[in-house]
């Protein structure tokens, strides 16, 4: 863990660090990239002089920017005229509802369809495969478009944008869904198929258990190590989701201010995203290291 911590650390200033890298190589005076599309006044110029220590080595400026950062100084909006950690704190709420929702409609499909199909008859598992393929293959925003089309414009079930209320966050969280619970199926059904061929799965039959109990007891578990390597592919399929289809079904979140500070050229809260991102894959490969050895101690020997 000890370990785990230091090359975390090390992703986070790497994050960091290029995210000031990118600052500096971008064309134009820094003031103005700051800026950006915001009103430029000589008071709103002198504050960034300051803030950013830009009358000062650049060495400085780099180390005076890494410790703000340390402080949880994210930096300040030019553009909205506010601190860009109370905007993204004002906008993680409803992408962290979002996300977890998703996660867990993933996942949620991918163990029902495994355990439905893992060692069935053929055609259930073709059948199955090519759903998986399919949910795959079309990208998020496309299977939201269909999920709008039908549930939304055809039947009036649910919102059409918005997140007000349970109902608004079921399209979304398909759209995002829909494609983890694929890929994981798929995993999660081959890891059952080869645990219940190993030979414990044959001493556990012949002392009388029955195949329910010994998928739900000892396959399952064998079976979930590849699938929770998948863990950081889905975290970054979330991540870089969320943007479009907050975009797609109107949400709030922090996918509309990461496009809003793009096409704004709104360069501070672009870099606190960046960080932002790189936080939560840090967190998460620190989380997927502690499931390992929940999952099978013998990891962490």
């Amino acid at each position: 863990m000890i370990k785990r911590l230091g090359t975390g650390l090390a992703v986070l200033w790497a994050a960091a660090t290029s995210s000031y890298v990118a600052l500096l190589l971008a064309p134009g005076d820094t003031i103005d990239i700051l800026i950006g599309n915001g009103v430029d006044t000589p008071e709103i110029r002198a504050k960034i002089v300051a803030e950013w220590g830009l009358d000062r080595p650049e060495v400085v400026q780099y180390l005076s920017y890494l410790w703000r950062l340390l402080h949880g100084d994210l930096g300040r909006s030019y553009q909205l005229q506010r601190g860009v950690g109370e905007i993204l704190a004002t906008q993680v709420g409803p992408t962290l509802q979002l996300t977890l929702a998703a996660a867990a409609t993933g996942v949620t499909l991918a163990v029902i369809i495994a355990l439905a199909t893992a060692g069935r008859g053929r055609w259930l598992r073709g059948t199955a495969s090519a759903a998986e393929l399919v949910s795959v293959s079309v990208p998020p925003f496309l299977i939201g478009i269909v999920l709008l089309s039908v549930f939304s414009f055809t039947f009036g079930w649910f919102p059409v944008s918005g997140a007000s209320g349970p109902q608004a966050l079921v399209l979304p969280a398909l759209a995002l869904g829909l494609p983890i619970a694929g890929v994981l199926g798929q995993v999660l059904r081959g890891g059952l198929e080869r645990a219940l061929e190993q030979p414990f799965a044959v001493t556990a039959r012949a002392r009388g258990l029955t195949e329910r109990a010994l998928v739900a007891r000892h396959a399952l578990r064998h079976a979930l190590i590849p699938a929770v390597t998948l863990a950081g592919w889905f975290t970054g399929t979330l991540l870089g989701g969320t943007v479009i289809t907050e975009a797609l079904f109107g949400r709030p979140g922090l996918g509309q201010v990461a496009m809003q500070a793009v096409t704004g050229r709104d360069m501070p809260v672009v870099m606190a995203v960046v960080l932002l991102s790189a936080v939560v894959y840090v967190a998460i490969s620190t989380l997927l290291d502690l499931a390992y050895r929940a999952i099978d101690p013998r990891i962490g020997g």
